[in-house]
């Protein structure tokens, strides 16, 4: 089995394409794989680190207040289309999927129109633009949340929950064993708190630690802040004497922190969201306000439907988050009753990749 994928952008665009490789290889060891993302992008880096090659194209996005720079989208997308016929030529996939992302439009379009079998795979509540645009060529695809909307016929659309990495899934290490790694070993009994703001980090959930961080020193807990690399020079410097609240721009062993963590703040990413259902994390989510169609919020709506997070929103954070911190930390008993209404989703989350599996072998099989 060859299988070309897709993706760039985010995080929660690159790590589903990696998901679905890992299930693809659990089950099919012989498979090969070549990734195809967009020059300059997060994608090479973190395929490259989970073991997988990845070839990259000329294709970028719209750049706000940059006219020059984008009279060249259209010389780009020609190009990016040629590069991506050349290397779908010389991969000869069975098989193309796009987890989102502009790499994915090139790569999936010309797959489409030389009939290779071809999936798209959509991790939000509403669809992104390159998977609207991708629905209508593309063989199936595949949903993270239920009644996504596309423009092409219902009978493409098939809702599978979010594919996690299997090494998130299936990691087992030791609480102790992760604080350590924080450097948070002499102060085991004290609680941990986890705030990650998503790939590109999150500036209310910045702004509002640095305003209370004071207080939150003075509690008798600890805190893993993920603050994003273009945030973390200043704030690094401004935490410097807080011995209890350790900054990082970015991880990559995202596992040794839900480990550590017994609360977690997250912006409301689908991504996020399935992460932190299969590790069963009780959370406060803060969905975006600044994203297309508001899909953040509706993300994190069937949970907080169940019960299952604590939600709330960008102006209310600056004064709310903090005090919901600590109220939840003081409260056992609802930390385990958000854990027990997360189950439908962890379970759903969790058959993720397997699902997707499935859906792959059968059109490779038609």
């Amino acid at each position: 089995m060859r299988v070309l994928i897709g993706c760039g952008g985010t995080g929660g665009h690159i790590y589903p394409a990696i998901a679905i490789a890992d299930g693809i290889k659990k089950q099919f060891p012989n498979a090969t794989f070549l990734f195809v993302g967009a020059k300059g992008g997060k994608e090479v880096g973190l395929v490259v680190a989970a073991g997988y090659p990845i070839m990259r194209i000329s294709i970028r996005g719209f750049q706000r207040n940059k006219i020059i720079k984008n009279l060249l989208l259209p010389f780009l997308l020609l190009k990016s289309l040629y590069q991506a016929r050349s290397i779908i030529k010389s991969f000869k996939p069975d098989v193309v999927i796009g987890t989102g992302g502009y790499a994915s439009f090139p790569t999936l379009f010309v797959a489409s129109i030389q009939k290779v079998p071809t999936l798209i795979q959509e991790q939000n509540s509403v669809a992104g633009l390159t998977n609207q645009l991708l629905s209508r060529w593309v063989n199936k695809i595949c949903t993270g949340y239920p009644n996504v909307i596309f423009p092409c016929p219902k009978e493409k659309v098939i809702f599978t929950g979010n594919p996690v990495r299997t090494s998130l899934c299936t990691f087992q290490e030791d609480r102790m064993d992760a604080l350590e790694y924080f450097n948070f070993s002499a102060f085991q009994d004290k609680k941990c708190l986890l705030v990650v703001g998503g790939s590109g980090g999150a500036s209310v959930l910045n702004s509002t630690i640095l305003e209370w961080k004071e207080q939150l020193s003075n509690l008798d807990i600890q805190v893993i802040w993920i603050t994003g690399e273009r945030y973390f020079e200043p704030i690094k410097q401004a935490m410097k004497d807080y011995r209890y609240i350790k900054c990082y721009p970015y991880l990559t062993n995202m596992e040794m922190a839900y480990v550590a963590a017994d609360i977690v703040v997250a912006r409301a990413g689908a991504l996020s969201i399935a992460e932190l259902c299969v590790r069963k994390k009780p959370a406060i989510l803060v969905p975006s306000s600044n994203v297309v169609g508001d899909h953040q919020t509706k993300n994190s709506l069937p949970l907080v439907a169940q019960g299952a997070v604590i939600q709330i929103t960008d102006q209310e954070c600056p004064f709310l988050l903090i005090p919901k911190v600590v109220e939840l930390f003081n409260d056992e008993a609802q930390q385990l009753e958000l854990v027990k209404q997360m189950e439908p989703f962890t379970a759903l989350h969790a058959g993720a990749q397997n699902k997707l599996v499935e859906v792959v072998v059968e059109l490779i099989k038609r």
